[in-house]
């Protein structure tokens, strides 16, 4: 009766979730790590560079996660590697959150058609092309486990939001690629979606021109009338892992507060 209540409590226990892009605490990444911990599911992070590995290995530990490797999504060996090592310690993989995405500064700050050939390429290479790559190696340590991967994406994706740019095309080629994605493995039962958050403060939006007067915006014409928060965003992500989310694939789920219906 005891195991029968643990299990009851934690209804991810047994569950191996790798989390890619987790910067800080505020991370949209880390909301959704703490979740899916909190139902008993077992971590997995990576990070980039010395400077971000002192912000993320004290996250990582704080939940437990005995897999900490650096992974630079733009670097096949690399994210073989942090694959391999799941592979070798767990032996196969349920969840995978790909929460990372960047584009070059100036061409967020200046106009869309000023966009470089290289910001280009490297805007869709990370914020686009990498969910590919890390589905492609989730695969085979998924199959049989009715796994789950998640994306997170923003409005900008589907309407034009100033000052977003490059990025809100590299995230609706991200959402391009959950539909894409979503086809493929729905065979090997394997879901794939992504979560479309309101503006919320994370160290990539610091990095948007004039994000605080986006808040501010966003909060006056919700219909809630009020911003997300991280919360929000770890509350959805762990529900898709959950038995909840065992027939949603290929969507992009909007987490807020109803800003997206509006003209």
């Amino acid at each position: 009766m005891t195991n029968l209540m643990t299990n009851s409590g934690k209804p991810l226990a047994g569950k191996k979730a790798l989390i890619l892009g987790v910067a800080n605490e505020r991370s949209l990444g880390w909301a959704i790590a703490q979740k899916l911990h909190e139902q008993g599911c077992e971590l997995a992070f990576n990070y980039l560079g010395e400077s971000l590995e002192r912000r993320v290995r004290p996250l990582a530990e704080s939940v437990g996660a005995t897999i900490i490797e650096p992974c630079n999504v733009s670097d096949d060996a690399q994210i073989d590697a942090i694959f391999e090592k799941i592979k070798q310690k767990w032996g196969h993989l349920d969840f995978l959150i790909h929460s990372l995405a960047f584009a070059n500064r100036e061409d967020l700050d200046r106009r869309f058609v000023e966009t470089s050939r290289e910001g280009f390429r490297t805007a869709l290479d990370i914020s686009a092309y990498s969910l590919v790559a890390v589905a492609k190696r989730a695969e085979p340590l998924m199959e049989g486990r009715t796994g789950a991967i998640i994306t997170m994406s923003y409005h900008g994706a589907d309407k034009v939001v100033p000052n977003y740019n490059v990025m809100g095309v590299a995230k609706a080629a991200l959402e391009a690629c959950v539909r894409y994605l979503a086809y493929d493995m729905g065979p090997k039962k394997i879901c794939v979606n992504a979560i479309s958050a309101g503006p919320v403060k994370t160290l990539a939006a610091a990095g948007i021109r004039d994000f605080r007067e986006m808040l501010k915006t966003a909060e006056e014409k919700t219909p809630l009338k009020e911003t997300i928060t991280q919360e929000d965003v770890g509350h959805l992500g762990a529900f898709l892992c959950g038995p909840g989310g065992r027939h949603i694939t290929g969507t992009v789920m909007y987490v807020d507060s109803g800003a997206s219906i509006m003209a």
